[in-house]
């Protein structure tokens, strides 16, 4: 409801990713997703990782609920920067407080991290799939927002790389 509620408060858009640069990282998404859903049966891919058993399933919420903590906490700081589209805003700004002060893309961290604790729950090797796909949508799509944030704010942004990682704290 938060991101619903929010999407109302927008800045308006000074450029924008084409719709096929979209589509690149969109279907990978939906294929992660697909693999997660309950009751699928993949052979090998429905094989255990990690044995059944109400600790794992704990384990596997309390990632789940940290990682969707992260990517609110993250959003609240975006406020109105914030597009699920690549997107430059008119005004856009540079956001370094919250969790971008040592993560570029803490949504996506966030994200990761509940996909991440739906594989532990799960149990299977499609949950660890999943994530990965995951993985390699998120990275896509970020390099392009680095390419939209370099162009608009250059010198400050390379400052800002060099001083946080993508997906992971960078603390040197």
């Amino acid at each position: 409801m938060y991101w619903i509620v929010s999407a109302f408060k927008l800045k308006k858009t000074k450029k924008r990713e084409s719709w096929s640069q979209r589509f690149r990282y969109v279907l990978p998404l939906v294929v992660a997703f697909y693999l997660l859903r309950r009751g699928a049966h993949y052979g090998w891919l429905g094989a255990r990782f990690v044995p059944a058993s109400d600790a794992a399933a704990w384990v596997g919420v309390a990632l789940t609920a940290a990682g969707v903590g992260i990517a609110f906490w993250a959003r609240w700081h975006l406020g109105a920067n914030w597009s699920g589209v690549v997107t430059l805003k008119e005004g856009h700004e540079l956001i370094r407080s919250g969790p971008y002060r040592n993560i570029r893309h803490p949504i996506y961290t966030g994200i990761l991290l509940a996909f991440l604790g739906t594989a532990v729950a799960l149990g299977e090797v499609r949950g660890l799939l999943a994530v990965t796909i995951a993985w390699l949508s998120f990275y896509t799509k970020a390099r392009r927002e680095e390419s939209f944030l370099t162009q608009e704010f250059g010198d400050r942004f390379a400052e800002h790389q060099r001083h946080t990682g993508m997906f992971l704290p960078h603390f040197s």
